[in-house]
This record gives C-alpha cells, structure tokens and sequence, in this order.
C-alpha cells in the first residue's frame, strides 16, 4: 500500500467571520446560493489559509513587486515552509515558475441557511465624549456551523525540482499543520472566533480523495450519519484508514454517530500525526 493521501473534513461553530464589500454603511457576509434555494454564508479558503499559516508562524516569506504582489523569486521550500505546503508563483524576466500546492482547502461552508439577521451598530460610546452625532452602520450576522476540508500530498511536501528537504523535516511541517487545525481561531471585527473541530473525520489514504467533502449535512442539530456510513463503507481505502473524533455535547443524535465508534478530537489529531511520523519514517 503507498498511503500518501492525508484528508480531513471538519465542523466547527463560528460566527460572522468573513465579510466581502459592503454597500453603504452595511458590512456584508460573503455568501452564495446554493441548489435548495437557500442562502449560505461562507469562510472563503483564502481566509482559512491566511489564519493557518499566521498561527503556524511561517508567513514570513519574503514578497516582491512584480506587478503585483509575488513570492520573492530566491525564495524557496528549503526556507519557507509557506511556499512549500501552499504552493507559489514567481514571476521573472525568464517567464513565470509555479508549484501547485501540497496542501488544499475548501471553502468552509455554512450548514444552516442565512436567514437575513442584522446586527445594528453605533459608535455611541465615543461620540457622547465629544458632544458628536453618532455614526450608524449595519452588519449581516449568521451563527452556524460550518464545514471545510484539507488534503495534502504527504509525497510532494519537501520536494521541488532539485530540492528535496529532510524527512524528519516534512514531518514536523505536516504536524505542526496538523496542530494549528486542531486549535485554529480567526480574529474579525474586535472578535476572536474558535474555529476548533468539534466533528473531524479522515485519515491518511492510497487515494489522494477529499473522500467526506460535500458529504456532512445537518439537520437542525442532527448529523447526517448514514450518508458518512456510506461513504466509509464505499471501499477498502475508507474502510480500513478513517478516524473520526467528536466533541460530545454538540450533537442531539450522539447513539447514531457512537455507530462510527469516534474518539475524542485530541485522540483522533494524534492518531494522524502518528500516521505521518510513520510515512516519513
């Protein structure tokens, strides 16, 4: 076997934490429609990147002008974990040289519709101390669950043309991802949002398949068991290499999801760092 798919869908509970341009004095959430006819509002994955490689502490590779804003074209994988796990395009006199990334994110998508609540904000509390009118503003606000996925190419990490880094170090750059997925906050708006799992489900896989993205649904305050059942038993590869980990509590169906026999989510992000250690050993 040559498992060298890690993928991870998770759920977590935020609130209003990614906005697109506003119209007037309203802030607008990004959102799209999607087939049910409803509204849902959504983390965009740029917005999920920018936090990870912030909280992994590696968004220090250097940028150059070139037009637009680029990677530094001296910049490598050696140095820069950024460009090795997100991929790069540099631009030079000699043409354009690019490395699709080893580490991909959905977008995280609410699972409840936006139902048009506003919040109605003031800055009454500094106006009042010099005598001023107050300003007024409005903001879209959805509290939800939300669902997004990572898979990353464990065999491409560490390697780009002629540069090819250490084992033990590609390890310790998918755990300490890995890490910061499982503790993974956004700050918005004066808040800071826990984007922590409280469902998390995958595993390190022969296929390199998002296997469980676009499968989670909810209803109201129920997961959707027998549609992850189907895709865990849809073939050997999900079978034998998943794990789920569950925040107890959260969800009102606990006995349906008991069927997939969860660990705690500490448990199951250990269980995935063992299984890189082991591929990189």
């Amino acid at each position: 076997m040559n498992k060298n798919g890690l993928t991870i869908t998770v759920i977590f509970e935020a609130e209003s934490a990614n906005y697109g341009e506003g119209i007037g004095n309203i802030s607008q959430l990004k959102k799209f429609t999607r087939a049910d006819g409803k509204i849902y509002s959504y983390i965009s994955r740029q917005a999920v990147r920018y936090n990870i490689v912030q909280q992994m502490q590696c968004d220090n590779t250097p940028i150059e002008d070139q037009g637009v804003a680029q990677f530094a074209p001296s910049a490598t994988i050696e140095d820069y974990p950024e460009i090795d796990l997100f991929g790069y395009m540099k631009t030079t006199k000699g043409g354009q040289t690019v490395r699709s990334a080893a580490v991909r994110l959905s977008n995280a998508i609410a699972l409840k519709p936006y139902t048009s609540d506003m919040d109605f904000l003031t800055n009454m509390g500094i106006a009042k101390r010099a005598g001023l009118n107050n300003a007024i503003a409005q903001s879209e606000i959805h509290n939800s669950l939300y669902t997004y996925t990572i898979t990353i190419d464990l065999d491409r990490v560490g390697i780009d043309g002629e540069i090819e880094i250490s084992k033990e170090e590609r390890a310790k750059r998918i755990i300490k991802l890995l890490d910061t997925v499982e503790f993974l906050y956004r700050d918005i708006k004066g808040r800071r949002e826990n984007m922590s799992p409280i469902f998390a489900i995958g595993g390190v896989y022969e296929r390199k398949n998002p296997y469980f993205e676009n499968r989670i649904e909810m209803n109201k305050t129920k997961l959707n068991v027998d549609m992850i059942k189907e895709v865990v038993n849809s073939c050997d590869d999900t079978k034998d290499n998943t794990y789920v980990g569950m925040l107890k509590g959260k969800f009102s169906n606990i006995d349906e999801i008991e069927e997939l026999k969860p660990l705690s989510i500490a448990e199951m992000f250990d269980k995935l760092k063992k299984e890189v250690e082991a591929y990189y050993a």
